[in-house]
């Protein structure tokens, strides 16, 4: 989403208060203005125009503003597919965040500009997409760039807007019909939208590092994240702000944002932490997925710092077209992204020669020449493997009894020593809560999925903040968080607390153990959570984990990610001694079988050359 200004918000110091926090959000909201400088290009290979497209809908009419850049010297009789991106980021000053440029692209206020937004101008140019034969079009969503309207954040109106942009897109006199969509983050999760609403002439989608529900993007069901106040604010900002000043007048006319718009998104999102409320029904993808069979590609980070794999397997298991996907151990970044060195920060190569044979398939009818693998996985050892589907059909759930006990809500707990006021693992604010630690495996085990859980608890006064934490623990107790879930207990009383746990691909060795940690929170992420103050009886419960049956003997092309050692290293968190000492046999598959030969569990699995 609105990645700089949101990284620099969580890093703020985990005991703020929360008067501060909204300080904090108002600071980046009307931001100083930053020194100009050039935004906007010529793209060589490309003869720019500007279009705008009626866009109705239940929430009211909006004229959106596309940018269109054809092949260089192209005719209206030169049909080509069309790739399409749709979302906030468009603004022709350059301008992808409230407080200026994100992501490499430059802010210029007050222009000339040479041409449309760079956001994608890596992907432009970098795939060379214009050269083989397609139209590549930027689409500002209602109330952002060149747009009218409110936003809503994929509401019935952005729902309309994508419908209505790929529809457009599909019927120009240039156009073949067929349209693909591209863009990561926000842009990613309109790419969704799109495979959900399954719009006329929409043939492919690539969606990286997307949101699958939007409430779980600020909240913990019901704990609430920073996002939950920062993240309506933010494209309150990004709304608000106008073209270049020496943009075209209607541009800058359109661009006008009526402020009972902006305070109407801020109210709803800020002001409703209700995961059932209609609101937020309208605004949860996953379900809206089922029975599409748009062919989606899609890139996952599992130790994501932004947009976390909550609720990507369930959005993955309803959707039933033709699935493609990079899941492994980054943050918030592209598939082509390098780091200072020039080291690629997934680890793998050629995602641009990738993603275009995956459109020239859809959009061209074109035989794939390369045996890609449907699914490249990099697992916490670096390694990347390939599988037919994620999770793989060997997955099976095994459940473990959780231990009772108690904890104080003080809402102050982290996740990992990375997040402590000390540093160290073994802080109070690390190891709180009740622990469940597994006797060291007697093999190596491989789970692959969305973990659950189900803890019974007793409390006594509404809203007790509760977190479930899945550690690997090295010999010594001590190592880094795999994964979680947050849950706001709202009545008192007995309950059984479900959680659905972020998805993960994590390899544990002989040896290690299994901590699970039921405590108040992980400030670090649901970082203005109230405390409740009250002492949560924990009863029991348990915990189910997914593991494959068969070790994968074989990988494919692919580096560690550059942020892996990292994260191995930093996200730590030790269990108690006393919860190592009564540790307990969890239950695991047996040892990992080798798989049958040539079968898609061998980890180097590849589509058949022409397949389907």
């Amino acid at each position: 989403m609105s990645e700089r200004a949101l990284t620099r918000l969580r890093t703020s110091r985990r005991r703020r208060g929360a008067g501060v926090v909204v300080a904090a959000v108002v600071a980046v909201v009307v931001p100083a203005a930053p020194p100009a400088q050039a935004a906007g290009v010529s793209y060589p290979d490309a003869d720019w125009s500007e279009a705008w497209i009626s866009s109705p809908s239940s929430a009211g009419e909006a004229r959106l503003h596309a940018d269109v850049l054809r092949p260089k010297g192209a005719k209206d009789t030169d049909k080509t597919p069309v790739i399409l991106s749709i979302g906030p980021y468009f603004n022709h000053s350059g301008q992808t965040g409230p407080a200026g440029a994100v992501e490499g692209t430059p802010y210029d206020p007050v222009g000339p500009n040479d041409g449309p937004s760079e956001r994608f101008r890596d992907f432009v140019e970098g795939s060379g997409l214009l050269q083989k034969g397609y139209t590549f079009v930027m689409v500002d969503l209602r109330g952002f760039g060149g747009s009218t309207g409110c936003l809503d954040w994929s509401g019935p109106g952005e729902k309309s807007d994508v419908v209505n942009a790929v529809k457009w897109a599909a019927s120009q006199p240039w156009s073949t019909g067929r349209v693909g969509m591209y863009g990561k983050s926000y842009d990613g999760l309109t790419g969704l939208v799109g495979v959900n609403e399954r719009p006329p002439g929409l043939t492919a989608v690539v969606s990286q590092e997307p949101v699958y529900d939007d409430y779980r993007y600020l909240y913990g069901d019901g704990m609430r994240r920073i996002n939950s106040l920062a993240t309506p604010a933010l494209y309150d900002g990004i709304a608000a702000t106008p073209g270049p000043i020496t943009d075209q007048p209607a541009y800058n006319l359109q661009s006008l944002n009526d402020p009972l718009c902006l305070a109407q998104n801020f109210a709803q999102q800020a002001g409703d932490d209700n995961h059932d409320s209609a609101f937020w029904k309208e605004r949860n993808l996953i379900p809206g997925a089922a029975g599409s069979n748009v062919p989606l590609f899609l890139t996952q980070g599992l130790t994501e710092n932004n947009t976390v794999a909550d609720g990507m397997q369930d959005y993955l298991d309803n959707h039933t077209g033709y699935e493609r996907s990079w899941l492994g151990p980054w943050e918030h970044v592209r598939g082509n992204d390098v780091d200072e060195a020039g080291r690629l920060k997934m680890g793998r190569q050629g995602w641009f020669d990738e993603v275009m044979r995956f459109y020239g398939r859809y959009l061209k009818d074109e035989v794939p020449a390369v045996a890609d693998p449907p699914h490249a996985v990099q697992t916490n050892d670096g390694r990347w493997r390939s599988e037919a589907q994620w999770p793989a059909a060997d997955m099976s759930e095994f459940r473990t009894p959780l231990k009772a006990g108690s904890y104080v809500d003080h809402a102050q707990s982290v996740s990992t020593a990375a997040h402590s006021q000390s540093g160290q693992p073994g802080d109070p604010a690390v190891t709180s809560g009740v622990w469940t630690v597994s006797n060291p495996l007697p093999h190596d085990v491989h789970l692959s999925g969305s973990p659950r859980a189900a803890v019974e608890v007793t409390t006594t006064r509404p809203n007790a903040n509760l977190v479930v934490d899945v550690y690997d623990l090295g010999p010594d107790g001590t190592g880094p968080l795999i994964t979680r879930q947050g849950h706001l207990v709202r009545e008192p009383g007995e309950s059984t607390v479900p959680l659905e746990l972020w998805g993960a691909d994590w390899k544990l060795p002989a040896g290690h153990r299994i901590g699970v940690r039921v405590t108040d929170n992980n400030q670090d992420w649901w970082a203005v959570a109230a405390p409740s103050g009250q002492t949560v009886e924990v009863r029991g419960g348990s915990v189910e984990l997914p593991f494959l049956e068969h070790r994968r003997t074989m990988t494919v092309e692919g580096a560690p990610g550059v942020q892996l050692a990292g994260y191995l290293e930093q996200q730590k968190a030790s269990a108690p001694a006393d919860a190592v000492r009564g540790a307990v046999d969890f239950a695991v598959p047996g040892p990992l079988a080798d798989p049958p030969p040539g079968s898609v569990f061998t980890g180097g699995y590849v589509e058949p050359v022409g397949g389907n």
